[in-house]
């Protein structure tokens, strides 16, 4: 199969990342970018779930909590200090 050229725009932080990364595995970048390409023509879309990382209620609840000084408990000598005032 021919082979052409395509030209992408990446931020220079990522790409030196991705880079440092990809040379860990034993490949480039443009080996990574065609096998991405080609399991995406395979699954019929993005191979992977592109999702926000959102808290859950409880987590919510909790950072509002936190932000709002309640629940606060000070710093602990020891984990058995820290258990005993959370039993």
């Amino acid at each position: 199969m021919a082979k052409v050229s395509t030209n992408i725009s990446i931020d220079a932080e990522t790409k030196a990342q991705a880079q440092a990364m990809l040379a860990d595995l034993g490949m480039d970048l443009s080996t990574a970018v065609n096998i991405f390409l080609k399991q995406m023509v395979y699954e019929g879309g993005i191979p992977f779930s592109i999702t926000r990382r959102t808290p859950n209620l409880v987590t919510l609840a909790a950072i509002e909590a936190a932000e709002k000084g309640e629940g606060i408990h000070g710093s602990f000598d020891s984990v058995d200090a820290m258990m005993n005032t959370l039993n």
